[in-house]
């Protein structure tokens, strides 16, 4: 198994909401864009919560998510995984990114939204246990995967859980 890498941070100085993945699966690191697979209902559900229009490009989607206070990272710098699913990940292998430099840098942040379970415990398994940030007053909250291996849940029951904590989160 190879060493895959994730992305850099999306994310703006103004940022209020940071939504966090595990690692980007194999359509979204081939084409070098967070979730990438076009079943993937993250861009969908963010088509509908902020507007953004269909066709819009991978930047102006971005661009749109940053406008609007929320940031993208995932919690896993590199790992050895077979195929997408987190559940191949290979756990010693496992190397998270910096979330302790994160949030000094962008204090504006107030919420983490992890985008499904395995995101929340891998934060939990590495940054909470290891990164000293818990004394920063941030609200978490785990929030259904849009990943297409998370079919047990139809889109409009995600897309009003999404709705729901982000604009909360947006207006508190």
């Amino acid at each position: 198994m190879t060493v895959l890498t994730g992305f850099d941070p999306i994310i703006a100085k103004t940022c209020k909401v940071l939504i966090v993945g595990s690692m980007p699966g194999v359509a979204s690191l081939q084409r070098q864009q967070y979730y990438a697979h076009p079943r993937n209902a993250f861009w969908p559900i963010m088509a509908e919560i902020y507007g953004i229009e269909q066709g819009s490009s991978y930047q102006e989607r971005c661009s749109i998510l940053s406008a609007k206070g929320a940031g993208l990272w995932d919690v896993l710098k590199s790992c050895k995984r077979s195929g997408s699913l987190d559940s191949n990940i290979e756990s010693a292998s496992e190397q998270a990114n910096d979330f302790e430099s994160l949030f000094s840098i962008n204090r504006s942040i107030s919420a983490v939204f992890f985008n499904g379970g395995t995101a929340e415990r891998l934060f939990k398994k590495h940054i909470l246990s290891s990164q000293m940030i818990n004394n920063q007053n941030l609200f978490y909250r785990r929030l259904p995967s849009t990943s297409p291996a998370y079919a047990s849940m139809k889109f409009e029951e995600k897309l009003e859980l999404w709705r729901t904590a982000l604009v909360l989160a947006n207006n508190g």
